[in-house]
C-alpha cells in the first residue's frame, strides 16, 4: 500500500544526463538556467550561497540539501556579491551545458568547471551536486504545489546517510554506477522532502500531515494502494474502524475534503496520467481507476478538469 509521498513522487526520477557534479574554485558563481521544475543541490565539499532570482540569498552549508522548485533561473556562488562567470543551461545528452557569460563553451582546465567532475581526494574544493527532475503528471505536480521556491534542509538525520553513499559512490569507477548514482539522488529527494515537511515551520500539505493519522492515514494508503475498489464511505469507514458520519468528518477535518472528493481527485490525476502517458483504450483506463466505462470517467474528468479525457491526451501528447 502507498503512503501519500511515495504516490506522489512515483513518476519523479534521476536519469543519467540530469545529474551533474562540478568542481569549483573561488571566486565562482554559477547562474542556472535549465528551466527545470525539481532541482536538487547539495555541497558535497564547502560553502555556497544559494539566490533565487527575486529573493534573497540563502546559505548552502557543506551537507545542507536545497531543493529547488519551478523553472526560475537561481544563482549559487561562493558569494552573493560575485557577478556569474558561467550559465548552466539545459542538459543535453552529454550533461549541462556550461558556457560563459558571453557564450563561450566551458570545458577540460577552464574553471569554474561545469559537468561531471571528480573531487582530488587530496586537494577537494568545493563540490556542488546537482540534479534536476522531470515532473510529469497531474499526481507528481501535487509536490510542487506544496513546496515553497526554495526548501532548504540542514546537513542532519535522514539525508547524511545517502549523501554519504553519493560521496562512496562518487569515487568509484564500478560497473552501473550511474544507475546507483541516479537511485541514490531519488533517495537524497525523498529524505530530503520528508524532512521538511516534518519540519514545525513547514507548513506540510494535508495530505502529508494525513499519514500520521491513525485512522485517516490508513484510510489514504488503502485508496492509494487500490482505487479501482468501488469504495464508498461506509466501506472506508468500516476499514478506519469509525462510523460513518465520525469517519466523515474526521477525514475532512484532516484532509480538508471530504473522503469522495478526495477519492475522485485521486482517480482522475492517475487517469490523467495514465491518457498521457499510455495507449490505454479511455474504457481500459476506466475501469483502471474505478469508473465502470468511458461515459462515467469522462462525466468526472470533464466536472474536475473542464476538458474531457480525449482532449487532455491530445494536449499532452502534443506537449511533449
Amino acid at each position: 500500500m502507498d503512503d501519500a509521498l511515495s504516490g506522489l513522487l512515483q513518476d519523479v526520477r534521476a536519469h543519467g544526463a540530469l545529474f551533474d557534479q562540478s568542481v569549483l574554485n573561488p571566486p565562482w558563481s554559477l547562474r542556472c538556467l535549465d528551466g527545470a521544475p525539481l532541482s536538487l543541490l547539495t555541497m558535497l565539499r564547502g560553502d555556497a550561497w544559494l539566490t533565487p532570482d527575486g529573493g534573497d540569498p540563502v546559505p548552502l552549508r557543506q551537507g545542507d540539501v536545497a531543493i529547488v522548485a519551478g523553472p526560475e533561473p537561481y544563482t549559487v556562488a561562493d558569494d552573493p556579491r560575485t557577478p556569474p562567470m558561467a550559465l548552466l543551461d539545459a542538459p543535453d545528452g552529454d550533461g549541462y551545458r556550461c558556457t560563459t557569460p558571453e557564450g563561450a563553451l566551458i570545458v577540460g582546465d577552464v574553471l569554474p568547471m561545469c559537468g561531471p567532475g571528480a573531487a582530488d581526494p587530496a586537494d577537494p574544493g568545493t563540490v556542488l551536486l546537482k540534479s534536476t527532475y522531470p515532473v510529469r503528471g497531474h499526481v507528481s505536480e501535487r509536490v510542487l504545489t506544496a513546496l515553497p521556491r526554495l526548501a532548504l534542509v540542514p546537513a542532519a538525520g535522514n539525508v547524511h546517510l545517502p549523501l554519504t553513499m553519493i560521496e562512496n559512490e562518487l569515487r568509484t569507477d564500478a560497473p552501473g554506477r550511474q544507475v546507483i548514482l541516479d537511485r541514490l539522488l531519488d533517495l537524497l529527494l525523498l529524505s530530503g522532502l520528508r524532512a521538511w515537511f516534518d519540519h514545525a515551520d513547514a507548513h506540510a500539505p494535508a495530505w502529508y500531515r494525513a499519514h500520521r493519522d491513525p485512522a485517516v492515514g490508513g484510510v489514504l494508503r488503502l485508496i492509494h494502494g487500490d482505487p479501482a475498489r468501488p469504495w464508498t464511505v461506509a466501506s472506508l469507514a468500516a476499514a478506519a474502524g469509525m462510523s460513518r458520519a465520525r469517519f466523515a468528518q474526521r477525514f475532512h477535518d484532516v484532509v480538508g475534503r471530504p473522503p469522495m472528493t478526495y477519492l475522485t481527485e485521486w482517480r482522475i490525476s492517475h487517469a490523467a496520467d495514465l491518457l498521457a502517458r499510455t495507449d490505454a483504450t479511455v474504457d481500459a483506463i476506466s475501469r483502471q481507476v474505478g469508473y465502470a466505462n468511458a461515459y462515467a470517467l469522462s462525466v468526472a474528468f470533464k466536472r474536475t478538469l473542464g476538458i474531457r479525457p480525449t482532449e487532455h491526451r491530445t494536449r499532452t501528447r502534443g506537449s511533449t
